[in-house]
């Protein structure tokens, strides 16, 4: 029995900054759940984030207020929570009182809401933290890396009845099952055919988010009855199962790897991505379980070793 975690980057539509927008699947075996967990867990306490959320756009962003605060590296972990929550409401009363920066006020909060967790740790620290997570996540040599990153630019709608997210989620539940198919037969090609049984069952785990939630359940019913594109529907088991990120660290996790993905394709980011990246699904030395949606001339890695399945 797999568990296949799956989270996004970046939007379907073109109304954000983002060029591309990526899904991806990360399928651990169920009885490695527990080593998986005691990893991410392990990381956490080193940095004293036990029990918080691994949100990685957050995670790396700037604290503008920790470069003001003096000598911040010497000070405690107590003691840098104290002068930084203590910055934040003073430029939170300045905001409230001035007219003019009031509009700045909500968007103010909720970045200071998302990063509360994180502002006892300095850029450095996180970083760090980041990046052993990704190296962890590449030595998970029993896990695999499912990724469809689409390109909005060079997206066209008339070119396919799906939408962006239909299709993503689509490649994904194909990839998995071509997996569990692919491992199933290596695993009985010394067994008669009719004597043949299911032995490797998959069962999506989704971040949980309403829209997605009805879209995604409706695609796997339609899936489970008259399967993909490009495969039947065997051993993926029920529809999708949704839940919140915030207490879940493999959804945390695959969001990691979706962020990687994203900052590689769209700015060139090699650190995070080349780690993630040793998890992909391979037949060979050609990787089959990620692909980027792009022009013909793309020269990516992902490009590079997909291509050859084409």
């Amino acid at each position: 029995m797999y568990f296949c975690y799956i989270d996004e980057a970046g939007t379907p539509e073109m109304s954000d900054a983002s060029t591309h927008f990526v899904l991806a699947g990360l399928a651990i075996p169920v009885k490695k759940w527990k080593v998986c967990e005691n990893d991410i867990n392990r990381i956490k306490k080193k940095y004293d984030l036990e029990n918080t959320e691994i949100h990685t756009a957050w995670i790396l962003r700037n604290y503008h207020e920790q470069d003001l605060i003096k000598d911040f590296e010497k000070l405690t972990h107590s003691q840098r929570r104290i002068e930084v929550e203590k910055s934040r409401k003073i430029h939170l009363h300045k905001l409230q009182l001035n007219p003019h920066l009031n509009k700045n006020l909500k968007q103010t909060k909720k970045n200071y809401g998302h990063t509360k967790n994180y502002i006892h740790l300095t850029l450095r620290e996180r970083r760090e933290y980041i990046k052993d997570l990704v190296t962890c996540i590449g030595k998970w040599g029993f896990a695999r890396l499912f990724a469809e990153c689409i390109d909005k630019i060079n997206w066209v709608p008339s070119s396919t009845k799906q939408s962006i997210s239909e299709q993503a989620f689509n490649q994904i539940v194909s990839r998995l099952e071509h997996f569990l198919q692919i491992l199933d037969a290596t695993q009985q090609n010394e067994i008669p055919m009719e004597r043949r049984e299911i032995l490797n069952y998959g069962l999506i785990i989704h971040d949980n988010n309403e829209t997605v939630a009805k879209k995604h359940t409706q695609l796997m019913k339609d899936f489970q009855r008259k399967g993909t594109p490009w495969t039947k529907i065997e051993n993926i088991i029920e529809t999708p199962l949704f839940v919140n990120s915030e207490l879940t660290s493999m959804v945390q996790i695959a969001d990691l790897c979706c962020y990687s993905l994203r900052r590689y394709l769209e700015h060139g980011e090699e650190d995070l991505f080349n780690e993630i990246y040793k998890r992909a699904d391979r037949k060979g030395d050609v990787v089959v379980g990620i692909r980027h949606f792009t022009t013909t001339s793309c020269k990516c890695i992902i490009c590079k070793n997909h291509s050859k399945t084409e």
